[in-house]
């Protein structure tokens, strides 16, 4: 009798508890609409803005003590009450009633049952809307960004097709308009070809923030070769000779083997005169005896030759031919297009980040080997000198060195090294920098994204956004695909700052408020800006808040990265992948493996899709 009792009470105080949390949802869902509706231009997305604001109102509250007690009598928690709050609410509300053998005036269930399903179906809706067309053979979309070569190899661009990219991913922020109507042209004909449909979505650039030109380090091929442990040969290194009159250069990494290989620009008459297995004489910089040896000719103007020996070879190099007939001959190399230079840094050092658009430079050293001027980088983004500030962070190349700035000059702002992998890192040109401590005010739109967008609005179905901070940055894209007769296409707006996570709800209302619209959770700058040690955290409430908004999400960055760049995958990268499967849509990045990493990723979600749902465990057959 006590024991019945007792859990009378429980109920009731549920009961109670239960109905105030609503009241407190209702109250800030109003308050929420009331402040949204100016923006709410879309009558259709209504009914999400509405569940969006309950669970806003939800999640303001600490729930937990709430959810475990109503766990252990067996109700609902309300853990995946995300995409449809009050329907929830009001279902374990009625299932209290019930076990309180309270009378209810009418029977909700059926009301209830409804409110789920259409607010479950918004969500399918909206990823419809945005993915029109699509013929996916699981629930997740598959994302792919373009290469450079998909501008030139139509089979590489077929296979994506093939292998299921429902979106191909065209980034402004490389190569240029005529290669990416190539690449337009070529999902196109694909589509054709293979019956299956695919999206193709233009990535403005925004105001990203890289590291500016390296200046061009000294004009020398180092040829290097492969040793074992003993330093024996394992293979020669293999250079072009070329007779095209274009400049040497170095080794470049390329899928071809050709691409691979240094140049060496050297006379046409003289190289006419190689043939297969002839000798060619010279000494490097460092006065050594070394010698190629030929292997194959290429064309009218390319040989092919191998060395066994290391060398450091500069222009103006004296080559001597040495033919099966003892005839020899000699040239001399003609120019190299040098690489940039290789800016080192260390923890501690100091670092320049120029106001200048100065290429940038390592650290100069006196006779002594006394530091005399500082390793000096620049911004692409002049204005940031407008808002950072003594003490702030900067981290270069997706967070690989982190700095605080010291001072602040008329030279620029000068960083220490305070964080850095214990044998250094080197900084490249067009490397990602972030300024997580810094409020930047910068264009939504460059002008280079407007440039971009009068070509993109021609080709696109899709439109990405990036660097967005505040809602009014959605606001100025609509007005300029307005201006361009665009406003059908659908907007994915990339999260990738501090400013955005905390402004999300505004950018939500503002995006889907107009019309198809996604969310993007940008995982690397997101990274550096939040903190590793959060993201985790923070890509769960996002996924959250946009199931809430029923809004689809694309879970990008550094999925499959090992696999996809070095075909060897990190047993870490292949759990992430598990759980991109939440996601409405997965984005893998570009890289000499990216079939390999379509098909993996593929079995992986399609084996995932039986085991989950958003926050929801499936529970099928299990084999043991």
């Amino acid at each position: 009798m006590l024991q019945e009792q007792i859990d009378v009470d429980e109920i009731r105080s549920l009961s109670q508890q239960l109905a105030t949390v609503r009241e407190r949802v209702l109250d800030t869902q109003t308050q929420l609409l009331a402040r949204w509706q100016p923006h709410l231009h879309n009558p259709l997305y209504l009914p999400s803005a509405a569940n969006l604001a309950a669970y806003i109102g939800l999640r303001r509250h600490d729930l937990r003590q709430l959810q475990s007690r109503l766990a252990h009598i067996g109700l609902s928690s309300l853990g995946r009450c995300e995409g449809h709050v009050v329907a929830t609410l009001d279902a374990v509300n009625y299932a209290l009633a019930m076990m309180n053998h309270t009378a209810v005036l009418a029977d909700p269930l059926a009301d209830i049952n409804n409110a789920m399903t259409r607010d479950q179906m918004l969500l399918r809706q909206n990823t419809t809307r945005l993915f029109a067309k699509t013929q996916n053979r699981h629930g997740t979309l598959l994302m792919v960004t373009m290469p450079g070569e998909a501008a030139d190899d139509y089979d590489l661009v077929r296979d994506m097709l093939d292998l299921g990219m429902d979106c191909a991913r065209i980034n402004c922020s490389h190569d240029d308009a005529a290669a990416w109507e190539r690449m337009v042209a070529n999902i196109r004909q694909a589509i054709k070809e293979t019956g299956r449909n695919c999206l193709v979505m233009f990535d403005l650039s925004g105001p990203k923030l890289r590291t500016g030109d390296i200046a061009a380090g000294p004009p020398i091929l180092h040829i290097k070769i492969k040793r074992d442990e003993f330093g024996n040969l394992l293979q020669p290194t293999r250079i072009i000779l070329d007779a095209s009159g274009h400049p040497g250069c170095p080794a470049v990494n390329s899928k071809s083997e050709q691409a691979q290989a240094a140049r060496l620009s050297v006379s046409a008459k003289w190289l006419q005169k190689l043939k297969q297995d002839d000798r060619i004489k010279f000494h490097d910089i460092r006065k050594r005896k070394r010698e190629f040896i030929v292997d194959e000719r290429l064309s009218n103007t390319e040989v092919a030759v191998t060395c066994k020996d290391g060398a450091y070879i500069i222009p103006g190099t004296i080559l001597e031919h040495v033919s099966s007939k003892q005839q020899h001959a000699k040239t001399i190399t003609g120019d190299f297009s040098a690489p940039p230079m290789r800016i080192r840094v260390e923890k501690h050092d100091v670092l320049l980040l120029t106001r200048a658009q100065l290429p940038g430079q390592t650290e100069q050293r006196d006779k002594a080997g006394n530091i005399i001027a500082p390793a000096r980088i620049s911004c692409t983004e002049p204005a940031v000198f407008d808002f950072i500030k003594t003490g702030h962070a900067v981290w270069i190349d997706d967070g690989r060195i982190g700095c605080l700035i010291e001072n602040i000059d008329e030279e620029g702002a000068w960083l220490r090294i305070i964080q850095v992998r214990p044998s250094g890192e080197h900084i490249g040109a067009q490397k990602g920098l972030n300024f997580p401590d810094t409020p930047l005010k910068l264009p939504s739109l460059t002008e280079k994204d407007k440039r971009d967008l009068d070509f993109a609005v021609q080709h696109a179905d899709i439109i990405g956004l990036s660097f967005v901070q505040h809602a009014d940055d959605l606001d100025q894209l609509h007005d300029a695909l307005v201006q361009r007769n665009a406003a059908n296409l659908g907007i994915i707006a990339k999260i990738e700052t501090r400013d955005a996570v905390k402004n999300l709800p505004e950018i939500i209302i503002r995006g889907a408020g107009s019309g198809a619209f996604g969310i993007m959770i940008a995982r690397g700058d997101l990274a550096v800006e939040i903190g590793y040690e959060r993201m985790a955290e923070i890509q769960e409430e996002m996924l959250w808040l946009c199931e809430a908004a029923h809004i689809p999400v694309i879970w990008a960055t550094q999925v499959l990265e090992s696999l996809v760049k070095q075909d060897l995958p990190s047993r870490a990268e292949i759990t992430d992948a598990a759980m991109s499967e939440r996601a409405e849509c997965v984005m893998l990045n570009k890289g000499p493996y990216i079939l390999h990493g379509m098909s993996v990723l593929n079995d992986i979600i399609a084996r995932m899709q039986s085991h989950q749902d958003k926050k929801t465990p499936q529970y099928r057959a299990l084999h043991w």
